[in-house]
């Protein structure tokens, strides 16, 4: 197991990049603590119903530049000033990776600074430890995004396993999906949530398919919605525009309870009743009071990160760049991004 170093190192100025799917960010974090986190989001995919790649690598090319100058104009910070430059490794979408990667690894070596390659997974998970209340080890995370549904035993900053993992499609797909189903605009999951609010999650039933041990399966439930919404719509075309928040609220439901079984599951396993979630779906308001219910039910210890670090955002890779830092855990120049990268 990793060890960190309680002495921070003397003062460590990092700047952070993050570029992985549709938004750019750049943040500065000085001896750990977040002085700026600067997001420029994409809205050109909105037309399209999804991400659209090569855009997105284009609006990157286009954003990175502003994002990082107005990063360091915040924080009041000198670019003589950084001791090392951090980026997202992966997953994400190669050329966006690219982007990222490519501008940080310049930068350093103009700057004859260090680079840090971070996994975009582990920060979303050390995005707990930018304020309080932070999680004590070792905790048990639920990581979930549009690319990514796994369970997480974190043991220390950088020690982390996957106990759990979706097998096919991820739970953020998955609202995605079915709001496009319901011919919501891109991105329909925070419209699901905003449905789902006021409607009656128990008007309609689907199905749950039960895997094994603690994973994940999305795609059979995103089949069954589809199928549902087909039948109903021949006898009422109207079925939907009549019926539309409690539908939302109904699948909301279904796929919350199918996070929240496994994760019960997984402190049972583990004996862990230090609980966290992360990740763009931790956003989810249905979750987030689903979490919070059921923790005070099972005597857990519930940590939620802020809206702002639970999307994608630089501070999150700052973050974890600045546990990796006091490690020395620098990397190459020669290293190169990682579309698929797990842990």
């Amino acid at each position: 197991m990793n060890k960190i170093n309680s002495l921070s190192p003397p003062q460590s100025i990092i700047l952070a990049i993050e570029s992985s799917c549709d938004e750019t960010s750049a943040a500065v974090l000085i001896d750990g603590k977040v002085r700026s986190n600067v997001v420029a989001t994409q809205t050109i995919h909105q037309k399209f119903g999804g991400v659209v790649p090569e855009l997105a690598s284009r609006a990157h090319q286009q954003n990175i530049i502003p994002v990082v100058r107005e990063a360091l104009e915040n924080a009041k910070i000198n670019k003589n000033q950084l001791t090392s430059i951090a980026y997202t490794k992966g997953p994400g979408l190669l050329g966006a990776l690219l982007v990222g990667s490519s501008f940080a690894k310049s930068f350093a070596l103009a700057l004859d600074l260090p680079i840090i390659e971070v996994n975009h997974m582990q920060a979303h998970i050390l995005a707990h430890f930018i304020e309080d209340k932070k999680p004590n080890f070792p905790f048990i995370c639920l990581t979930v995004s549009g690319g990514h549904t796994q369970l997480v035993v974190v043991k220390n900053y950088l020690e982390m396993e996957i106990i759990g993992q979706t097998l096919d499609d991820a739970v953020g797909e998955a609202f995605d999906k079915t709001a496009k189903n319901l011919n919501l605009p891109y991105p329909g999951g925070p419209l699901i949530d905003k449905y789902a609010a006021i409607g009656n999650p128990l008007a309609y039933q689907f199905p749950i398919v039960e895997m094994p041990e603690l994973n994940f399966s999305f795609s059979g439930i995103k089949t069954a919605f589809l199928y549902f919404l087909q039948n109903n719509t021949k006898k009422d075309p109207l079925f939907i525009e009549n019926n539309l928040s409690d539908i939302c609220a109904s699948i909301q439901y279904t796929l919350i309870q199918i996070l929240l079984k496994k994760l019960k599951k997984a402190s049972l396993n583990t004996g862990i009743n230090e609980i966290a979630i992360a990740g763009g779906v931790s956003a989810n308001s249905g979750l987030r009071k689903t979490l919070l219910e059921e923790g005070k039910k099972l005597n857990w210890n519930v940590y939620i990160p802020k809206l702002e670090y639970c999307t994608d955002n630089a501070a999150m890779i700052g973050m974890a760049a600045y546990y990796k830092a006091i490690e020395k855990q620098f990397s190459s120049q020669q290293s190169s991004p990682e579309a698929g990268l797990l842990f």
